[in-house]
């Protein structure tokens, strides 16, 4: 028998108002594309009645707080909960909805050193390891290393719209460039392209505990402010200059949002990365991409998540 922990589902209940009980679950199916559980008794009595025409309802449900939903979440042995668990406080907190979260019966606190055994040195790509500091025994095999203690700000490079954007991010870093990262979460796809060999990143974070991880994690991996900065804000509204990388992994809607402004903040022969888009809402996606002056380059898929490289479209 195998250690019985890592072959056991793990639970997370997302408690959450009735009123935001759709969106949550659309952030909630961004973390497991094959399914949740939802509980919903905001409407108790007029769905029974149209499903049953009964009126007998078992006095437990109508206990039950209306005024509140559960998402319930599985995450499978592979994965790691508490990425799934940061995603979801991240984007909860950008759409500024209040929540409660548990982990299997437990409360969170008590995940938070527990989930260390899902993630191990991983390679990325064709040059990059991923390596949690607590793992000492690994063989880089001519990688650059990217040493890195998530703690709970997003971002470890198991999730595969991380995953893609650092594939993506190799095949364009140059050296010397600039780089934008917005919901830079970790600071994972910053310290990357410093090891691909740019010349520095600017990181933007609406949650002043990424920003602070970022800077820890950049320090770590010998990038100190010269290299690396990273600052609380929303999306572009502390940002200056332009680059020649700009990278955003956030959600669809807050990267539609993005594409009105992130032309000022690129270079007209920059590439323009996005990620953290789930494949339902590519069209419209592609549509504020070409509203907004862009073409793009490349597309990537994985899992159900996609990623784009795009330009600036010529003007005519």
């Amino acid at each position: 028998m195998g250690n019985t922990i890592n072959e056991s589902w793990t639970e997370i209940a997302v408690t959450v108002s009735t009123a935001d009980i759709e969106t949550a679950g659309n952030v909630a199916n961004m973390v497991v594309p094959y399914g949740i559980y939802i509980e919903d008794y905001s409407d108790l009595e007029n769905e029974v009645m149209e499903i049953a025409h009964i009126d007998l309802i078992e006095e437990s449900l109508l206990k039950a707080d209306r005024t509140k939903g559960i998402i319930h979440i599985y995450v499978n042995p592979h994965e790691n909960p508490m990425e799934a668990v940061s995603f979801i406080k991240e984007r909860l907190d950008a759409q500024g909805i209040e929540y409660e979260v548990k982990i299997a019966d437990c409360a969170m606190e008590d995940w938070v050193n527990n989930w260390k055994q899902y993630f191990h040195p991983m390679p990325v790509g064709e040059k990059l390891l991923i390596r949690p500091e607590w793992e000492d025994e690994y063989d880089p095999q001519g990688r650059k290393v990217l040493n890195i203690e998530p703690g709970l700000a997003f971002g470890t490079g198991s999730h595969p719209t991380t995953k893609l954007c650092l594939e993506t991010l190799e095949k364009y870093v140059k050296s010397g460039d600039s780089v934008l990262d917005i919901g830079c979460g970790s600071g994972i796809l910053s310290i990357a392209c410093l090891l691909l060999g740019a010349g520095n990143a600017f990181g933007v974070d609406i949650d002043s505990l990424a920003v602070k991880t970022a800077m820890q994690n950049a320090e770590k991996n010998g990038f100190g402010s010269d290299k690396f900065m990273a600052v609380q804000g929303n999306l572009s509204d502390k940002v200056k200059g332009k680059y020649n990388i700009v990278v955003a992994n956030i959600v669809a809607d807050i990267i539609m949002e993005f594409n009105k402004s992130v032309g000022d903040f690129l270079e007209d022969s920059g590439v323009y990365i996005t990620g953290g888009i789930i494949d339902t809402r590519e069209d419209e996606v592609l549509c504020s991409f070409a509203e907004n002056g862009f073409e793009v380059i490349e597309r990537f898929e994985e899992k159900g998540w996609l990623v784009f490289a795009l330009k600036k479209a010529k003007q005519i």
